[in-house]
């Protein structure tokens, strides 16, 4: 078995557990002997690897100064996959479980401005790039939507570190949010950062378009709503590495017939969202089909997520 990459995987304890809002519970985790952790940068997430065989994405939302806790806040999605259910039911305080990562692709970049605009539990990777924000003197302001002010987590946080610089706008007091106002001029010199639920997100793109390329920085939750495949044909995979050429149907992923090949990646989500299976591209012409690159990062095809993108060309070359 040949092993493409690996990721730091770790055994840690709640150490803490605590109400951030409805629904929303954060947990802090630390390493059962004290000792630290590995260092990570504002944007970056961590795989939980649940017992119930899940694992699931959760951005830090701490502080990267302190070596020793990282923590994540955690939505209760009653309708969705199991994840949260599990999370919320069973890991209290105390409660051991096995962490993977950190991995970063949010990360913050310089600027003279920043906008941020969270949405719900899309407010948890946003908190670590405020203090950075700060930190580096960049002028910043944070607009922060939610359903109602009760289900908006860490916002008395917010407010306490932050007075001048959040609008928290609960839907039902104060409607939608008025992103026309705050992203249908330009601005020069601006870095836009958002995180939330996918018709905000979808909502600043459209307003972004006017901006400059490379302004606009987001993270998903969910699959991005993908066009038909570029090419139907099958093609074929170099492994560099391996020093094998796979060859891969219409109806299989990349990473399956890797897989199948007896090349391990390193894999989580195979949603094209996490971005744990990001794999350097050596030649060819890529089919983005993941929700983690940006469309300037996609359109240098030097990189991919092989669990869902594909090949636009005969022959892919990879780093695996």
């Amino acid at each position: 078995m040949t092993t493409a990459n690996t990721d730091v995987e770790l055994d840690l304890v709640v150490a803490r557990r605590t109400d951030e809002a409805h629904a929303v519970v954060s947990l802090e985790l630390r390493r059962p002997d004290g000792a630290p952790l590995p260092s990570w940068t504002p944007g970056a997430h961590v795989d939980l690897i649940l017992e119930n065989g899940l694992v699931r994405q959760y951005s830090l939302c701490s502080t990267p100064h302190d070596p020793h806790a990282w923590r994540i806040g955690i939505l209760h999605v009653r309708d969705g996959r199991g994840g949260s259910r599990h999370i919320h039911g069973t890991l209290h305080e105390g409660t051991a479980l096995r962490v993977r990562g950190p991995r970063n692709n949010f990360p913050l970049l310089p600027a003279e401005r920043h906008v941020f605009i969270a949405g719900g539990i899309g407010i948890t990777p946003i908190l670590p790039m405020l203090e950075e924000a700060e930190r580096q003197g960049s002028d910043w302001e944070l607009v922060y939507g939610g359903r109602s002010r009760e289900s908006m987590a860490f916002r008395e946080e917010l407010l306490k570190r932050y007075p001048d610089r959040v609008r928290l706008h609960p839907q039902d007091q104060h409607g939608m949010l008025d992103l026309d106002a705050l992203l249908g001029t330009p601005r020069p010199e601006t870095l836009v950062y958002c995180c939330g639920p996918e018709g905000l997100l979808g909502a600043v793109e459209d307003r972004c378009t006017a901006w400059p390329d490379g302004t606009l920085h987001l993270e998903r939750f969910i699959v991005r709503e993908q066009p038909a495949p570029l090419r139907t044909e099958t093609f074929e995979a170099e492994l560099a590495k391996s020093g094998i050429t796979v060859t891969v149907p219409p109806d299989r992923s990349i990473l399956e017939v890797v897989e199948a090949a007896g090349v391990k990646v390193p894999t989580s989500c195979r949603e094209g969202i996490c971005g744990t299976c990001e794999t350097d591209v050596l030649a060819g012409v890529v089919d983005h089909r993941d929700s983690v690159l940006t469309p300037e990062e996609q359109a240098a095809h030097d990189t991919m997520m092989v669990c869902v993108s594909r090949a636009a060309c005969p022959r892919l070359v990879l780093s695996l």
